[in-house]
């Protein structure tokens, strides 16, 4: 009984000090009221008191809290539609006017997702789907964050950031514009294409005319040295028939049969033809042997020892 007593005692006085102190956390703020009636504001964390059974606290959030709106459609100035899910951070300033206005975080989630609404579907209105989606958003969002905040200061919210998490064309007209981006994309490469074969076509041509001229010029060069070398090879081989005529025919006859004379081939020529005046031991005609000059061996068409 004793024990039951005391746990009695120990809940009774829980309750009690229930009643008498409000536990205020650091991360909150308390609204005190009497019958619906505001009292005060505790906004500093501690113990404070109220009056048991009369006095009633409602606790507000003092961090701050964030509201994912839904995905809603706006129209652009050039008349395109957009998609965009907008993200809204934002605090109770004035618990106060906070309770008596929107009671709770989510009557003021709702408020705020109808202001972002309105301000962002004003913005969008006001500029091309180009500059909603490309390096103007920032300051766009900054707008409607400012006229969002100008309104919200009604309901005790202050709005901190207003954000598009995602802008995007809607699904029924998302596969007609990627066909035309495609097309885009390929008319664009078609023409890098064309102006790459262009000026290959120039480089083509502009390396097969130095290549002309190259081979041109080395040609002439090549015809000249051929020219020189003939010429060169001429003057010697008058040079050297002018020194001894005979031994000069002597030489070109022994190349002549040995490029003729093994092969398996028929001459028909006649007994006195000067090319065989060598084989059958005769002189040219005029020739005679000079004073001290040995004559020429005579040789036969049998070759030696015949």
């Amino acid at each position: 009984m004793f024990l039951l007593g005391s746990l009695a005692t120990l809940v009774v006085a829980a309750v009690l000090l229930k009643q008498v102190f409000i536990i205020v956390d650091e991360r909150e703020q308390v609204i005190v009221t009497q019958f619906g009636e505001y009292i005060r504001t505790i906004q500093q964390p501690g113990l404070a008191f109220k009056v048991p059974f009369l006095h009633s606290a409602s606790r507000f959030d003092r961090r701050i809290l964030v509201s994912d709106a839904p995905q809603a459609e706006y129209l652009s100035q050039d008349k395109k539609r957009l998609v965009a899910d907008p993200v809204t951070r934002w605090r109770i300033a004035d618990p106060l006017k906070f309770f008596k206005t929107v009671r709770d975080e989510s009557g003021a989630r709702a408020r705020l997702d109808d202001l972002v609404f309105s301000e962002l579907r004003g913005e969008v209105a006001s500029h091309t789907f180009a500059t909603v989606i490309g390096d103007k958003r920032e300051a766009i969002m900054d707008n409607v964050a400012k006229s969002a905040r100008e309104k919200a200061r009604e309901f005790g919210i202050e709005v901190v950031d207003v954000r598009i998490k995602r802008a995007d064309l809607p699904k029924e007209v998302q596969a007609s514009v990627f066909a035309r981006m495609q097309a885009e994309r390929e008319r664009e490469a078609k023409r890098y294409r064309s102006e790459g074969e262009e000026e290959a076509n120039k480089l083509r041509a502009q390396t097969d005319k130095e290549r002309t001229i190259v081979l041109a010029e080395a040609e002439q060069t090549a015809q000249k040295l051929r020219g020189e070398g003939d010429a060169t090879a001429s003057r010697i081989y008058a040079e050297a028939y002018g020194k001894d005529p005979e031994f000069y025919r002597f030489v070109r006859s022994l190349q002549s049969y040995e490029l003729f004379l093994g092969k398996r081939s028929t001459l028909l020529l006649s007994a006195d033809s000067p090319l065989l005046r060598y084989l059958a031991g005769q002189r040219p005609e005029g020739d005679q042997t000079s004073p001290g000059r040995t004559p020429m061996p005579k040789v036969t068409a049998g070759g030696p020892g015949e």
